[in-house]
C-alpha cells in the first residue's frame, strides 16, 4: 500500500456540499482535516452542516456520540488560505471553472511542501488543462467523488497526461483506506461515469421523442424490467434538467459532436421553458401538492395460453421456462437450432434483436411476430415491454400479453421501436463502456465498478453484455445502426473483436 499516512493532515478547499462531504470522509478515516472556503463563515457553516448530519446518524443508533465528537474535533475550519500549509493532500472542490481552479492550484503549489499532493474534484475539466498552470504538473491528480460523498462509494482517480503514476497510486490507496471503491481513469471527457451513463438518458429521450412510449412507461420498464433504481425521466427530474442537459452538451462538444452523445430537443425544450424537474416543481413529472402523474400504460388482460412451444436456443431467456411451468402452462420443445423463441399456435414471440418487429417479420418471412424486451433477470423481473409487427394479426399483442401476464409480468405494449427499451439502453451502455476500454480510459473491471458504485446500476454494463452475449449486443447495435443510419449506434471495435473471438468482455 502507498496510501497517505492516516495521521497526515488533509486539506479541503471549498466548504459547500461536496467539500464538506469530502472533509467528513477524510476525518472519519482519522485524518486531521483543514477546511477552507473563501466566503466568510463558509468553513464554519460547512462543519456545522456535518455536525447536523451526524446528529441524525447518532439519533438512529448508527454512530456513537463519542465517535461523532471525535470526527468533528478532527475538522478545523481555516481562517486563511495559508492555514492549509501543513496539509500533505489538498482536495479542491470549488467552482467548476478552469481559470478559478488554475489560480487555486498555482497558489497551493507555492504554499505546500513539495511532496504534498494536489487533487481536484472536477467532474468535467481536463486534468492536463488545470495542471498546465503549474510548475510541476506531475503533482496534480483528479479525485472525483460522487454526491453525497459520505455515502457514495466511488472515487474516480483521474490521471492527466502529466500526472505521476505514483501520485495517482497514493490517491487510489488513500481513497481505499477511506472506505471508498476507487478506480483509475484517464482524463477524457466525462471520465468514466459521466461518459458511459449518457445513453441511459439519451435512449429514453429518443424513444419518447419518437412516440414509442410515454415517460412513465419507459421508466417502469427500466426499473421493473431493467432493475435500475430510478427510471431515466425521474432521475433527470431529480438531477435537474439544466444540470443534466449541460453535462450532455459538454460531453457532446468535447467529443467533437459525436452523434452517440447528441443532446435531446425534448430536454432542451424543458430547460428553455424553465421546467427543470423537482427544483422547479415540474419536469417530465409534476411535484408538490396536487401533482397528478400518469402511470405506466399496461396492457389489458389477455388470454392465458394452455401450451407454449419452445423453439431454438433460449440462451438468457431460459429462466422463463421455470416461470411458464410454475404458471401451470405446458411446454413442448420443437427444435433446438436457431435463435430462441416461444410459439403460441401461429404466433411467434422473440427477444428483440434491434430491428423493428415489422422489419424482422419482413426479413425472415414471419407472418405473425411479437418481439419482447430484455430484462435483468427473467426469473424475477416484474415488467416487460412488447411490440407487434405491423403484419401481425389484430389479436397478436393481446395473446402475447396474456402469456407474460400469466407469468406475473406487468406488460406494456409499445410502438414498434427498434430495440425496444431495456435492450437498446443496455446495448448502448455496453457499447460506450466498451469504447472507454478500447481507448484506454479504464480497464473493463473498473468501468463496471464505476457504474455500479457511482450511479447504482444493478449490474455493470459489460457484465450485462456478457450475460446476454457479446454477439447478441453486437447484433442489436448493428441493426440499430442500419435502422437509423446516423452513426450513433456504431459498435466499438473492441466489442466487435471480442464478439468475433467468442470471448467475454470481462475476463475471469
Amino acid at each position: 500500500m502507498s496510501a497517505l499516512d492516516p495521521t497526515a493532515p488533509v486539506g479541503v478547499l471549498g466548504a459547500g456540499t461536496m467539500g464538506a462531504g469530502i472533509a467528513q470522509v477524510a476525518a472519519a478515516a482519522g485524518h486531521p482535516v483543514l477546511l477552507f472556503d473563501v466566503a466568510d463563515g463558509a468553513a464554519e457553516a460547512g462543519r456545522d452542516g456535518i455536525a447536523k448530519a451526524l446528529e441524525r446518524v447518532v439519533a438512529k443508533g448508527k454512530m456513537a456520540a463519542a465517535d461523532r465528537d471525535g470526527l468533528l474535533d478532527r475538522i478545523t475550519p481555516c481562517q486563511t488560505f495559508e492555514d492549509l500549509k501543513p496539509a500533505l493532500l489538498v482536495v479542491e472542490a470549488v467552482l467548476e471553472d478552469l481559470d478559478v481552479k488554475q489560480k487555486v492550484f498555482t497558489d497551493l503549489e507555492k504554499l505546500l511542501a513539495p511532496e504534498a499532493i494536489l487533487a481536484t474534484n472536477t467532474s468535467s475539466i481536463a486534468i492536463a488543462a488545470i495542471a498546465a498552470a503549474l510548475d510541476d504538473p506531475s503533482r496534480l491528480v483528479g479525485m472525483h467523488f460522487f454526491n453525497p460523498a459520505p455515502l457514495m462509494a466511488l472515487v474516480e482517480v483521474v490521471s492527466g497526461i502529466g500526472t505521476a503514476s505514483g501520485v495517482a497510486d497514493i490517491v487510489f490507496d488513500t481513497a481505499a483506506n477511506w472506505g471508498k471503491s476507487p478506480v483509475h481513469a484517464k482524463s477524457t471527457p466525462g471520465f468514466i461515469v459521466n461518459r458511459v451513463a449518457r445513453p441511459f438518458y439519451a435512449e429514453a429521450l429518443r424513444l419518447l421523442e419518437e412516440g414509442a412510449a410515454d415517460a412513465a412507461t419507459i421508466d417502469a420498464m427500466l426499473t421493473g424490467g431493467g432493475g435500475f433504481r430510478m427510471g431515466p425521466f425521474a432521475l433527470m427530474d431529480l438531477i435537474g434538467h439544466d444540470v443534466n442537459y449541460a453535462v450532455t452538451c459538454s460531453v457532446f462538444e468535447a467529443f467533437y459532436q459525436d452523434p452517440r452523445f447528441l443532446p435531446s430537443l425534448v430536454q432542451k425544450e424543458l430547460v428553455d421553458g424553465g421546467l427543470l424537474g423537482r427544483k422547479s416543481g415540474h419536469g417530465f413529472f409534476g411535484y408538490g401538492k396536487g401533482a397528478d402523474n400518469p402511470q405506466a400504460a399496461t396492457a389489458l388482460a389477455g388470454p392465458k395460453p394452455r401450451k407454449v412451444y419452445v423453439e431454438g436456443d433460449l440462451g438468457p431467456l431460459a429462466p422463463l421456462l421455470a416461470r411458464i411451468e410454475a404458471a401451470g402452462i405446458a411446454t413442448s420443445r420443437t427444435h433446438a437450432d436457431g435463435p430462441g423463441g416461444l410459439a403460441l399456435g401461429g404466433l411467434l414471440l422473440m427477444l428483440t434483436d434491434g430491428r423493428t418487429a415489422t422489419q424482422r417479420a419482413h426479413d425472415e418471412s414471419l407472418d405473425n411476430l411479437v418481439v419482447f424486451d430484455l430484462v435483468l433477470d427473467y426469473a424475477k423481473a416484474s415488467h416487460i415491454a412488447l411490440a407487434a409487427a405491423d403484419q401481425a394479426d389484430a389479436k397478436a399483442a393481446a395473446k402475447a400479453a396474456g402469456l407474460f401476464q400469466a407469468l406475473g409480468f406487468e406488460v406494456s405494449v409499445i410502438d414498434d421501436a427498434p430495440g425496444l427499451i431495456v435492450m437498446r439502453t443496455v446495448a448502448m451502455l455496453a457499447n460506450i463502456a466498451a469504447s472507454a476500454v478500447h481507448t484506454g480510459v479504464a480497464d473493463a473491471a473498473s468501468v463496471d465498478i464505476a457504474m455500479m458504485k457511482g450511479v447504482n446500476y444493478p449490474q455493470g454494463p459489460l457484465a450485462w453484455a456478457d450475460a446476454a452475449g457479446p454477439g447478441v449486443i453486437l447484433t442489436v447495435l448493428d441493426n440499430l445502426a442500419a435502422c437509423y443510419g446516423d452513426g450513433r449506434y456504431r459498435a466499438s471495435p473492441w466489442l466487435r473483436r471480442r464478439a468475433a473471438a467468442g470471448k467475454p468482455l470481462l475476463d475471469d
